[in-house]
């Protein structure tokens, strides 16, 4: 990431460009991914451009810049690599400037996404500072947990919103923002679940994929797993980085890690509260939220966000289709008294399929068509 040699982004290679996609992680990659396939299956001739990742560009968006590979979490890590942050904004703002794409949809990832707006607007270059460009956003940031006043701040310089979550429409209720509910991309037909249910299968433990948070959480799994004693199990690790943070454990034999990747089935899991355990919601796999954090952090976050559940299924389903353990009542017996109810009692898994199938319909694509089809309306 470093900044010694002027930092520039390629030209449009078709010179003009109609959308610009920005996502800054892999998993706004992905999904945008799948919006550009849509967009060009119904519009083959749309210039479409990206700062995003490896699946944009098998997409067909032409990648400027591969956001990916230089997205990083938390505080610290943004302030080692502050000048690189800094000069990569500007371009960005020199080259949306000069090349005036009609749109822009940025997805997700809004640390950097909802200042580039306030910065398009204050420069004149959006709609909202009286300039030509249209401002789109997929995937909301999560104002019902935490900074719930961002929604006026995103009504002042964006267009239009899509959500993926139905809830998330009436948060914007108090402002002139246009939202819509588009569906949740793990239901789109070409998503590829990376879990699915199987009774004779391994327990699945998911303690997640930021460093810190795996280094306290994997303990407990690991806990848990052994304090139950009757079955093997597998972890599902992002990258090489989380591994060494899984293998640091020293887990036990019985204990397989797997990368991400393949379909893996399971007969229960004990997962981390992140993206993973919405799959496992969705493909009807009984189990538990595990959470740890430092004491200070759980303090200040308990204080800072105001929701009943950690988990997504059980904050959309309003119960808990996945009982939680966070902090102290994470203890191995607690845990493997939940493995056990997961894998014996009947009436856990029926319950479980039934919240399943009620979650699916919650998050269903409505009528009104994809993602890409929103993206085209609001083009115009």
């Amino acid at each position: 990431m470093s900044t010694a040699e002027p930092f520039h982004l390629p030209p449009p290679a078709k010179g003009r460009v109609d959308l610009l996609v920005i996502a800054g992680e892999h998993s706004g990659d992905q999904h945008a991914a799948t919006m550009v396939r849509e967009l060009h299956a119904q519009k083959p001739g749309l210039s479409v451009v990206a700062l995003g990742g490896p699946e944009l560009a098998k997409a067909g968006a032409q990648v400027l810049h591969d956001m990916t590979a230089s997205s990083v979490v938390g505080f610290v890590e943004v302030l080692k690599n502050y000048p690189f942050f800094k000069a990569l904004f500007e371009e960005m703002l020199r080259w949306i400037a000069e090349h005036k794409p009609r749109a822009i949809c940025f997805v997700d990832y809004p640390g950097l996404n909802l200042r580039l707006a306030k910065a398009l607007r204050e420069r004149g270059l959006s709609v909202k500072g009286g300039g030509t460009i249209k401002i789109l956003y997929y995937i909301s940031p999560q104002i019902w947990a935490w900074k719930a006043k961002r929604r006026f701040t995103m009504a002042r310089d964006l267009d239009a919103l899509a959500v993926i979550f139905p809830f998330e429409v009436e948060c914007y209720g108090d402002t002139s923002l246009p939202v819509e509910f588009v569906g949740h991309p793990f239901l789109d037909d070409d998503h590829e679940a990376p879990v699915c249910y199987d009774p004779s299968a391994p327990i699945l433990l998911l303690p997640g994929s930021r460093k810190q948070a795996v280094g306290r959480i994997f303990p407990l799994l690991l806990a848990g797993h052994a304090a139950y004693g009757k079955r093997d199990a597998v972890v599902l690790y992002p990258s090489e980085l989380i591994k060494d943070v899984l293998l640091a454990a020293n887990p036990p034999a019985n204990v397989k890690l797997l990368p991400t990747g393949s379909p893996v089935a399971a007969s229960a899991v004990l997962t981390s509260s992140g993206t993973m355990s919405m799959h496992c919601s969705l493909a009807a796999i009984p189990g538990a939220v595990v959470y740890r954090a430092n004491p200070l952090t759980y303090i200040m976050g308990r204080m800072l966000v105001k929701v009943p559940y950690l988990g997504i299924a059980n904050l959309l389903l309003k119960e808990p289709m996945y009982p939680e353990y966070i902090q102290g009542a994470a203890t191995p017996k607690a845990l493997a008294a939940e493995l056990d109810a997961c894998l014996r009692n009947i009436d856990r898994l029926i319950t479980t399929q039934a919240q399943a199938e009620k979650l699916r319909a919650l998050l269903r694509r409505p009528a009104g068509g994809t993602v890409a089809d929103w993206v085209l309306r609001k083009m115009t």
